[in-house]
This record gives C-alpha cells, structure tokens and sequence, in this order.
C-alpha cells in the first residue's frame, strides 16, 4: 500500500514512460506515486517466460530499440546497454525460378554485390546509399528536437534545412518518393515496411499516417538504427523501475485506477485500495482511457493492425537460399512477403475486410545477437528465439472471432515463411513441458485485452509529425503545452504514447511530461 495519501504527482501506469517521469520527477525532489494494475511493471516493455517449462526470456510484445536517447539512459543512470545488429535486413526472393535474395549488411561492398546480384546492375545500390544518407542527415537534426520544447513546424523545417527532403517525407505520400527513387518492387517493399509498422495504411494515404510512422523508424538515435535490449525489453524497464524506486518513487502494483477528478489546480485519482490527491497527475495510458477516467466521452478508439508471434526454436530453419547463413538472415530484418505490391495487395485485402491471402511480416532472432535472454543449457543446444511482427492486420479483421481469425492469419503467415525455407518451420519448434509447441500469436484483439490498448493500437493512436502547426504558437504558452503533452486540464498530463512525439519505445514522453511538471 502507499505510504500516505498525497503526492506532488502522481503517474497512472508503470509502463516505460511512466517510469521514466517518476524518476526524473523524484530525483527533482518531488513526492511521487505509480499506480500500476498489473502485478508488475513494464507494460508492453517487458520479458517474458512465454513457454511452460521453457527458460526463456522473450520481450512479449516490443522487440527493439531505436527511439530510446541516451540523454535518458546518461540522465537516469541505468545499467542498460543495447548492441547492434551487424545485418540490417535479408529478404528472400525467387528470381528466373532459384531462390535468392538481398542481403543488406556486412559492409558497404558485400551489400553493393547482393543489390547487383539481385537486380543485375548498381542503380539500386547507389539509389539505397543517396536515400538513406538522406534519412541520415534528416535523423541527426530531428531526433534532438524530442526531448526539447516542440518546435513549431517551420522551425523544424529550417533546422531540417533541406527542402527536397521535407517535400519527400512531410508533405507528399512517402509512395511516390519511393518509387521514384527506386525501380524494383522487392527494394521498394523493403523501404516501405518502415512506415507500416502498426500503421494501417498505404503508400499513397493523403493522410500521410504511413509517412508519420516512417519518420519515427529512420530517426531514432540520429541513426535510425534499430538495437537489440541486452536481457530482452524487460531489462530496460527494470532498471527503469530500480531508477524511480532508489530516487524516492513509490510503486504500487495491483492499483487499477477507476477514476479521476481534477479542479485544474489539484487532482484525486481513485482505485479500489482508496482515494491519492496530487497537485500533478500524469496519465501513462491511453487518450480514450483518460478520458473514460475523467467521466468524458471518450474519443473513436483508433484501431491496431499488427500480429504479434513468439517463437522458441530447437535450431535455425535451413533456407532454399543456400548462399547466406541462416544466422545471417535472422540475425537482421527478415522481410517475408513485403514485395511492394505484395504489401499494397494486402492492405486492399484487409480494408475490404479480408485476411490477407499473403501476410506480410517480417522477422528477426534475438537470440543471435544476445543469448543471454536463453538458459545457459538451451544455449548449448543451440536453441534460438524468432519475433515475428505481421502488417496489415486490422482490429476490424478479428472482430467476429478472434481465436478462429488469429489461428487462420498465424497459418498463412507460417506458410510464407515456408515458402524461403529448406525444411518447415514446424520442424524446427522447441516443445514447452507440456508437450506443445513453443508458439504463441498476438492479434490486436489481444493486446487490448492484456494491455488495455484500445483496438491493440500500440502507438495509442495515429503518430504524429514532432511539430506544433505554424500559426499556434499562442496555444504554446504553458509548459505542458510547449513540451506535447498537454490536455483540456492543466495539471492532467499525457505521458505516454498518446502525447505528442510519443510511440514506440522511447521514454520520450516521459521525459517531456517530468519537464512540463518541472517547469511549472
């Protein structure tokens, strides 16, 4: 139980960016309570024994890390470490009838010859290497900006300070950059996955969500480098929690919060263990869940697109392309039927309200790059994990039956992976010590039911582009609102996905709430 019953701030979630407040807050010398519902803290961020039987530490649900500044790892003193993936990407691919495909990693003239041996000349290559310098530049001026005030838009744009770059990315559909700059489908696709990571779109939505969700995966770390959690996603939050813990922060798990009242000035938040004022309280969920603590309507629930798989294998499948080592191909993105119209196939599929006949999705084994997260005796057998992320699978897909929709997409899905592969996967599965086999799918469905993800978004809602519009700098005169993570009431803050600038595993949020209470 809480020590006592009123706190300068109090955090609603112990999810990462709740943490990650709670331990700025308190090493600011502030009195702060997380009310967490679950047993345990981390959210979506943790590991997870998945397997009966079976020690092995699987991140459940986020897999990677790219959003994290180390400004927050340096500020907060963590004892957490991250190590990079020496392949990018493999992608298989069949061409004039013998399996092949595209290695993208292992230096600059090993990734050169896989392009050239792919598509029969250097144009691709070259085009890959004058784009993704692009990105490069683009990631090393904006990725500092997160963890700053909001910049308007034509602040950002200045810094940006290339407009051909801006045009390709913040005003036109990412689609028609992609395929003007490249010309074979399997490379267009490879591009394009990057903003449809849980973003339910196309390359060519006006809306420009899929261009919103590109940015923030080429961005992170002014790299756009994606590295592997040392220990798997929970080792970051359990430093996390340690941080806030040792910095004065109380926890409280097993508190579900049921509702909230505020003045503006101060605020009561309530669960069934009782009533905690605060002058501050940060909201680590959901917009539609604040507002259904508020007592307001809440908002449409924005809808997920994504299937989760976790997988323990015995060994590495073998692949029909026998000129690149399995633990190459799995050690970076495994791209599996993400082809560019492959990808637009199956997003015309899903919103016609069909499964897609191909799924697309993509891969890669955490194992390879940090054993650590396996039992020192699965690690001489040589066991190894697989994460699968599939695009283009919307909430809506599931709503009639989630068990029958899921176990149809999981099928599909699996038999384009056997299609690259030597030997089934079904094979190569590891069994828990109940006899079954070492595989378990997530729909949106239920990462709602588990995580309280309204429609199993994991972004909480559409991204949004890091910038306040141009002509709302009046609206940018209170410090929650000059951070992005103001809402109706002042002393209500977002600090979770759902605030401006959040999304994926950054902390980012977090931070920008402590700063906003900080400043106030």
């Amino acid at each position: 139980m809480p020590e006592r019953t009123s706190y300068d701030v109090i955090i609603v979630g112990g999810g990462h960016n709740g943490l990650v407040a709670a331990a700025y807050l308190a090493r600011a010398g502030r009195s702060v309570l997380v009310l967490e519902r679950l047993d345990h803290t981390g959210g979506a961020a943790v590991s997870t024994r998945a397997f009966a039987g079976i020690d092995a530490r699987l991140s459940r649900y986020s897999y990677l890390v790219s959003l994290l500044p180390p400004k927050i790892v340096q500020d907060l003193g963590l004892r957490f470490a991250v190590r990079k993936r020496t392949v990018s990407s493999y992608t298989p691919a069949d061409r004039d009838g013998r399996p092949g495909g595209l290695l993208v990693g292992g230096g600059p003239a090993r990734t050169r010859a896989a392009f050239e041996a792919l598509t029969g000349s250097d144009r691709e290559y070259e085009a890959w290497e004058r784009f993704y310098g692009t990105t490069a530049r683009l990631a090393e001026r904006v990725f500092p900006t997160l963890t700053e005030p909001l910049p308007t838009r034509a602040a950002l744009r200045a810094r940006i300070d290339d407009e051909d770059a801006w045009q390709a990315l913040f005003e036109r559909p990412v689609g028609e950059t992609i395929e003007k700059t490249f010309a074979d489908d399997l490379v267009r696709g490879v591009v394009l996955t990057d903003g449809l990571i849980g973003t339910f779109a196309s390359a060519h939505d006006p809306s420009l969500r899929q261009n919103r969700c590109f940015l923030y995966h080429v961005i992170g770390g002014g790299t756009g480098d994606w590295d592997v959690p040392l220990g798997g996603m929970g080792a970051l939050t359990d430093a996390l929690a340690r941080a806030a813990r040792q910095a004065g922060a109380e926890i409280a798990t097993g508190h579900e919060v049921t509702g909230l009242a505020t003045d503006g000035t101060t605020a009561e938040v309530t669960c069934a263990q009782g009533t905690f004022a605060a002058r501050h309280v940060l909201v680590n969920a959901a917009p539609q869940t604040l507002a259904t603590l508020l007592g307001e309507q809440p908002p449409e629930p924005p809808e997920g697109a994504q299937l989760k798989v976790n997988m323990l294998l015995t060994r590495l499948p073998r692949l029909r392309d026998e000129t690149v080592d399995p633990r190459e191909a799995f050690s970076g993105t495994f791209h599996v039927a993400e082809g560019y119209e492959q990808l637009e196939t199956a997003y015309q599929q899903a919103a016609a309200g069909e499964l897609p006949t191909a799924p697309p999705s993509e891969i890669y084994c955490h194992s390879l790059t940090d054993p650590s997260i396996l039992a020192p005796d699965l690690v001489r057998q040589g066991y190894q994990t697989l994460t699968l992320f599939g695009l283009h699978t919307p909430a809506r897909l599931f709503a009639d039956d989630n068990d029958a929709a899921r176990e149809r997409l999981l099928q599909a899905t699996v038999e384009q992976l056997d299609a690259h592969l030597a030997e089934p996967l079904a094979d190569c599965l590891a069994h828990d010590a109940d006899g079954r086999p070492c595989i378990e799918a997530k729909s949106p469905l239920d990462l709602e039911r588990d995580l309280r993800l309204p429609g199993g978004n994991i972004f909480h809602g559409d991204l949004s582009f890091p910038y306040a519009e141009d002509g709302t700098e009046d609206t940018l005169g209170t410090p929650a609102a000059r951070w992005g993570v103001a809402t109706a009431h002042p002393n209500v803050l977002l600090c979770g996905a759902g605030a401006l600038r959040g999304g994926g595993v950054s902390g980012i949020p977090g931070h920008n709430a402590a700063m906003a209470v900080l400043e106030g």
